[in-house]
């Protein structure tokens, strides 16, 4: 794997693709973005799509990272198209980089969108995703993509009987806080009522 670590002095970030025992995984500024203990990246990835069950349809994947998401779900048959959005020009070149990460660019299910999730949502048509995947950073960096307004947008935006996996971990826990509560609290504010905890994927399964 080719070494890649690097400081933008535009983002004030630091990026590093980092080595693991399956897919790498990126690190900004010491955060990793995907979970590397007791699973690895690829694990990671699967379990998130594995509690949305058979994907077909069109899916949104609102954060693309190393793009492992859209690709894991473009791999079920009747998948029409995964939408994939990235805001970090930096990371899109890393995935470029990245020997895993080279089908989100070249596999015709996958369209790539290089933008804020939070403003892109708005332009996407009402009921067009069969299935959403929201694996935001955590809320101290992300806090729009936690918040009201996007929730109503995703509800807008997925079809009736469609589902969407929202990674959350444990929001907070270092600090004593319980920022989970709020986020379902907003969630059903938006017209979510349906929400499952799926402990081993550290997320939530919402249904419309």
């Amino acid at each position: 794997m080719r070494e890649i670590k690097f400081f933008d002095e535009k983002t004030k970030k630091f990026y590093k693709l980092v080595k693991t025992n399956t897919w790498p995984t990126l690190e900004i500024s010491g955060i990793h973005m995907h979970r590397i203990k007791g699973v690895d990246p690829k694990k990671d990835t699967e379990l998130k799509i594995k509690s949305l069950g058979k994907l077909y349809g069109n899916v949104l994947d609102t954060c693309m990272g190393l793009g492992y998401t859209a690709v894991v779900a473009s791999k079920f048959k009747k998948v029409k198209m995964v939408i994939t959005i990235e805001k970090d020009k930096n990371v899109v070149w890393i995935a470029k980089q990245n020997f895993y990460s080279k089908e989100v660019f070249s596999n015709k299910k996958i369209k790539v969108l290089i933008g804020d999730s939070f403003l892109l949502i708005k332009t996407f048509p009402s009921s067009f995703f069969d299935f959403i995947i929201h694996d935001p950073p955590r809320i101290s960096i992300a806090e729009e993509l936690y918040s009201l307004e996007f929730y109503k947008e995703m509800f807008r935006v997925l079809k009736s009987k469609g589902k969407i996996f929202h990674y959350v971990g444990y929001p907070g826990k270092k600090q004593g806080k319980n920022y989970l509560r709020g986020i379902l609290r907003r969630l059903r504010n938006a017209g979510f009522s349906k929400i499952e905890k799926i402990e081993e994927a550290l997320g939530l399964i919402i249904r419309k």
